[in-house]
């Protein structure tokens, strides 16, 4: 009896055990490849899967985990990012500087990732790597500085068509740190130091030539500006004169109308006019220094005549 147990408890644990293994269950985002007696079968979903135990096996692939490459029979089907160490490339004006990328891939097809390539992370690496030399190559360090986003789309290119073969897309590729050699960052420094200086150097000079300009345009208005108020001051003053002679003429031609009317015509008005003037002159003379100098109008017999003049003027009166 106890024997009979003993099998069943045996074939109880078997059972168990072969029902263990025949069920299957993955994860979402995940797959497993199994083969049977050592031939590809299936690929399996998420979800429960059944096999036959001891018959069916899932393949191992080598996969990267934390740094480290170990042998898994599940395969993620998500983004897998991979984080290649510093590298030294050469560009295309012989400078050696180290880049650090990052690749961002998925597998799309597990089949080939698993049977058309041995070790998928190490041949990623390998890749990009060469890849990355061969683009850096071609280009010169200041266009490797400051062409990410070309050398990014070249990259990933390249890589998304070689990984095709192994089930592998590749998403995106981003450059981490480009660092050329402590040489070559002292002469930069001093190149953008010198770029700076020339450029201050600009700014002020062209500043100064703004100024002289705005100076010289400001004295050039400043003079024409002078020219035209001296041009209407002379202008004004020679209309002020001619309005001031023309005065003058109306009132010396209003004096001799009077003149005229006043001694008639047996007498010329102009020797009276003629000897206000001399009279004027006398007394001109009168008031400077008598002592030294003695001074006798021109034609003195024309004065007497005009000063005769007069008299009989204030006699008809």
């Amino acid at each position: 009896m106890s024997t009979i147990i003993y099998v069943l408890i045996v074939i109880v644990i078997l059972a168990l055990i072969i029902v263990k293994k025949s069920l299957v269950i993955i994860p979402q985002s995940e797959t497993k490849i199994i083969e049977r007696l050592g031939k590809y079968y299936a690929t399996l979903r998420p979800g429960i899967n059944i096999i036959i135990p001891f018959i069916d096996q899932a393949k191992s692939i080598i996969a990267l985990r934390h740094g480290r490459y170990v042998y898994t029979n599940a395969i993620d089907l998500r983004e897998q990012v991979y984080d290649f160490d510093k590298q030294n490339v050469i560009t295309k004006d012989n400078v050696q500087t180290q880049i650090n990328a990052l690749l961002y891939f998925q597998i799309v097809d597990p089949f080939k990732a698993v049977y058309e390539i041995s070790n998928l992370p190490n041949a990623i690496e390998k890749l990009t790597q060469t890849t990355l030399r061969n683009i850096i190559g071609e280009l010169e360090l200041d266009q490797t500085l400051t062409s990410r986003d070309t050398i990014n789309t070249k990259l990933r290119a390249v890589l998304d068509d070689a990984t095709n073969k192994w089930g592998i897309k590749v998403n995106r590729v981003e450059l981490q740190d480009i660092t050329p050699p402590e040489s070559v960052l002292q002469a930069m420094e001093k190149q953008m130091q010198a770029e700076r200086n020339k450029r201050a150097t600009i700014l002020t000079s062209e500043g100064e030539k703004a100024a002289a300009i705005l100076k010289s345009e400001g004295e050039k208005t400043a003079i024409i500006n002078k020219a035209e108020a001296d041009k209407q001051m002379a202008i004004l003053n020679a209309e002020g004169e001619a309005q001031a002679r023309i005065r003058k003429a109306e009132a010396e031609a209003i004096a001799i109308q009077k003149i005229t009317e006043a001694v008639g015509k047996s007498t010329n008005p102009a020797n009276y006019l003629l000897a206000q003037k001399y009279i004027q002159m006398l007394e001109e003379v009168a008031t400077g220094d008598k002592t030294k100098t003695v001074y006798l109008p021109y034609e003195a017999t024309n004065l007497m005549g005009s000063i005769g003049g007069i008299k009989d003027l204030f006699k008809s009166e």
